[in-house]
């Protein structure tokens, strides 16, 4: 997966009377990892304002694999999967300290000309680090969770 990571502690709110972090937030967790994404390909609050753009998250398919708890460290990894003048294909992947896959996290991102408030193409400094990315993510297997579709299996 591509150099792009982020560390978070489980935190004592994010348990449930389940005893194991609630579901909406390990999509929280995924959706910390998407700002710091952006923060590592160049569109942080600087990026965004110099070059009048975001992204915004259009689809998202969220597995649960593992519980969590409370104080358990959870690193979430990146893999560009897809990408084009726009958009962003990527799969995000969380394991806990021991390094078992706790939750993985596809999802369709779509660049936005904020001046516009529309679609826009990636600003060109953008484009340079998402192709470095994406030439090392695409050397790796697309991951077993990827693509997949919600349903009852019937024999």
């Amino acid at each position: 997966m591509s150099t792009f990571k982020l560390e978070q502690d489980v935190l004592k709110e994010w348990v449930d009377y389940n005893g194991h972090m609630n579901d909406a937030e390990y999509a929280k967790v995924f959706s910390i990892a998407v700002d710091e994404f952006m923060n590592h390909i160049g569109l942080n609050e600087e990026g965004r304002e110099q070059y009048n753009y975001t992204i915004f998250t259009l689809e998202t398919h969220l597995c649960y694999l593992k519980e969590a708890h409370e104080g358990e460290k959870l690193i979430v990894r990146s893999q560009i999967l897809d990408l084009d003048q726009k958009r962003i294909h990527i799969f995000f992947k969380m394991e806990n300290d021991q390094g078992d896959v706790v939750a993985t996290s596809e999802q369709m991102l779509m660049g936005m000309d904020t001046t516009e408030g529309r679609p826009g193409a990636f600003p060109e400094a953008v484009v340079v680090e998402l192709e470095q990315m994406y030439v090392v993510d695409k050397e790796y297997e697309t991951p077993k969770q990827a693509g997949r579709t919600i349903g009852i299996k019937r024999k």
